[in-house]
């Protein structure tokens, strides 16, 4: 009997938006972490508002205890709420953007792409996190990043431990292709999908992967299980849970897909 590759390794518990809980070498990671019930956030003049339309599906106690954050970005709402934040406090390490350390302070550490650090696993040994390329937008790092803010993804490798990768709101395949080259093939992908769109920026264009481009990304990396997050629970996404499963099985790769 054959075994999906999507159910072969370790479990990924996802919150509902871009918060994911995994162990991976004896530690407990969290991603993005949001868990602020459904509301609408002011914005910026010029900006677009951001609408929570459902609850997480835990709280912060339910994710205790977490050793490590990886955060893509703090700077809006949807990727680091009210209590994310508050949540961050009780955490030993945050790893974020160069920018985010600096304005988080605290237990934060800013990365740079492709900058590194070790951590030691309880077990011995230590398991390397690897910040990655990530631009939250149509176009360059230059044209998005000034709009939209800096933002990064995250490899995790470790002896004898499969390869992981944290998109985190990345719409760029160019930047999937430089992480592939570099880490592939890669044993779990956490991919933030959803194809997200505002009028107000970029013409309407995706500020995240939409379905097929996640499917593409799958193949770009060699993924043997892809965990989508941050497709659902906000009023910005135009794909859901439907629009991923027609995309990988369209590209036959249904088996790699996890939907929780």
């Amino acid at each position: 009997m054959s075994v999906s590759p999507a159910t072969t390794q370790f479990p990924v518990r996802v919150f509902g938006g871009p918060t994911a809980l995994f162990e991976y070498g004896g530690l407990r990671f969290l991603t993005d972490p949001t868990f602020d019930a459904p509301r609408t956030y002011p914005a910026p003049p010029g900006a677009p508002a951001l609408t929570k339309t459902a609850p997480s599906t835990g709280t912060p106690a339910d994710v205790s205890p977490v050793d490590v954050v990886l955060l893509s970005h703090d700077e809006h709402d949807d990727n680091l709420d009210s209590a994310g934040r508050a949540l961050l406090a009780d955490i030993p390490l945050t790893l974020t953007t160069t920018g985010g350390g600096e304005r988080l302070g605290h237990n934060a550490k800013g990365l740079a792409d492709w900058e590194s650090i070790e951590l030691d696993r309880p077990g011995g040994g230590t398991l390397t996190v690897t910040a990655v390329p990530a631009i939250h937008g149509p176009g360059t790092r230059e044209e998005v990043e000034p709009i939209v803010g800096q933002v990064i993804g995250f490899v995790l490798t470790g002896q004898d431990l499969p390869t992981v990768y944290v998109s985190g709101d990345n719409a760029s395949l160019d930047a999937v292709r430089e992480i592939a080259e570099r880490f592939a093939p890669i044993g779990t992908a956490i991919l933030f999908a959803g194809a997200p769109r505002f009028a107000e920026i970029f013409d309407g264009g995706l500020i995240v992967l939409d379905s097929a481009q996640a499917a593409e990304a799958t193949q770009i990396l060699g993924a043997r299980r892809v965990v989508p997050v941050h497709f659902d629970s906000w009023s910005h996404f135009t794909e859901g849970r439907d629009e991923l499963r027609a995309a990988f099985t369209a590209a036959g790769l249904a088996d790699r897909l996890q939907l929780n």
